[in-house]
């Protein structure tokens, strides 16, 4: 395995890591608020679009490179 080989997969181990622990984090930020079910959606939604973007541009970046 090469470094460029070591740096791709470190890169989306790293970032899948993170989203899993933002997904804990806004989990634990309904729970300790008392959000509700309404309020833990809501809390899902909205900062998971800042997910859905990244991902988006990730895809996008891709199809511009090919």
């Amino acid at each position: 395995m090469d470094i460029e080989q070591f740096e791709k997969w470190s890169m989306i181990l790293g970032i899948t890591a993170l989203i899993g622990y933002m997904g804990f984090i806004m989990w634990d930020l309904a729970k300790e608020s008392k959000a509700g079910k309404f309020g833990t959606l809501m809390i899902f939604i909205v900062l998971g679009l800042g997910v859905l973007g990244f991902i988006i541009k990730t895809v996008v970046v891709k199809v511009i490179e090919n």
